[in-house]
């Protein structure tokens, strides 16, 4: 390489070194000891801040969930994505891996795990926060399950200052489940009907101990116990309880909570601020209307959040 060249290319890099924007935020680990092993999170934080900024505890939806907002088989970063969001715009967040997931390492079986278990995890965690000088206020931000989650923690706790309610139910379980297997075209009649049954069994708190074997992963005897805890809730009728400012977010092009889920709740809680998200889906993006469509952005980690639902959670947590 001739000098000349060497000087252009040494050039080159230092203008696309600094043409490439330094993040907004840094990362420290945060780990909280439980009963049965310890919980595992990011704490994200505005970067160069000179006062205490909010901080938002993001819980996550059910099933196996990451830090990140990823499941086995799909990753779509949308906890991670959010969190960056919010720390450009002065927001500090703590996402974490559910209890038994990632690095959040518990000794349990599944037939002992119960839905409190996931509340009083994020009560332990904005215990923690609400200790730390570095923040001002600390709130919730519920995706999905996590919204029921984040209703529950913030009723028990008097020290949240705000919820978001992030595509989440605004019926019971039992019922989300009847509609999404009941609106998935693939599903047979038969399979239809039999969740119906199971669903009304769990509901009055009795397990169904014979199943079809296509249900098992749904519906097997040791996550049965989890589900009867869970149907006793009814979101409606606990975010009503709440007296701190609510926003109720949702993206019409969510396939898994409809946006009935979400009138009900505002019906229930009539002084929430409401987002209805046009195009947004579960999984916070812009997806298109049909199933196909949508299911691929689950696992498309490169595309962008809505930045109406960023501009919105964004403005509220201030």
């Amino acid at each position: 390489m001739t000098m000349l060249r060497c000087v252009i290319a040494c050039a080159l890099a230092v203008v696309m070194l600094a043409a490439t924007p330094s993040p907004s935020y840094t990362e420290e680990p945060l780990t909280v000891s439980i009963p049965q092993g310890h919980l595992s999170g990011t704490l994200m934080l505005p970067q160069e801040s000179a006062s205490p900024v909010p901080v938002a505890l993001i819980i996550a939806g059910s099933g196996p969930v990451n830090r990140n907002g990823n499941v086995p088989g799909l990753q779509n970063d949308a906890y991670k994505k959010l969190a960056e969001a919010l720390a450009a715009r002065g927001i500090a967040t703590l996402r974490y891996d559910k209890r038994g997931i990632g690095e959040s390492t518990v000794v349990q079986t599944e037939s002992d795990l119960r839905f409190d278990d996931y509340v009083n995890d994020a009560l332990l965690l904005t215990e923690k926060l609400e200790q730390d000088k570095r923040f001002s206020k600390v709130e919730i931000i519920g995706h999905s399950e996590g919204s029921l989650i984040g209703i529950l923690a913030a009723q028990r706790d008097p020290h949240v200052a705000a919820l978001v309610s992030l595509e989440g139910a605004g019926r019971k379980l039992g019922a989300i489940l009847d509609e999404q297997i009941k609106n998935n075209p693939s599903t047979p009649p038969s399979i239809v009907s039999e969740v119906q049954q199971i669903d009304a069994s769990l509901e009055a708190g009795r397990t169904v101990p014979n199943l079809d074997p296509q249900l098992a992963a749904l519906f097997r005897p040791s996550v049965q116990p989890y589900l009867i805890s869970e149907y006793r809730y009814d979101p409606a009728a606990e975010i009503a309880k709440l007296n701190i400012p609510v926003l109720i977010v949702h993206g019409t092009h969510d396939i898994q909570v409809s946006e009935a889920d979400a009138s009900r709740l505002a019906f229930a809680d009539q002084r929430a601020r409401v987002v209805t998200v046009d195009g947004m889906n579960h999984t916070l993006v812009d997806a298109p209307a049909d199933r196909a469509g949508n299911i691929a952005t689950y696992s498309d980690p490169s595309l962008p959040l809505d930045q109406t639902l960023v501009t919105a959670i964004a403005s509220f947590l201030r």
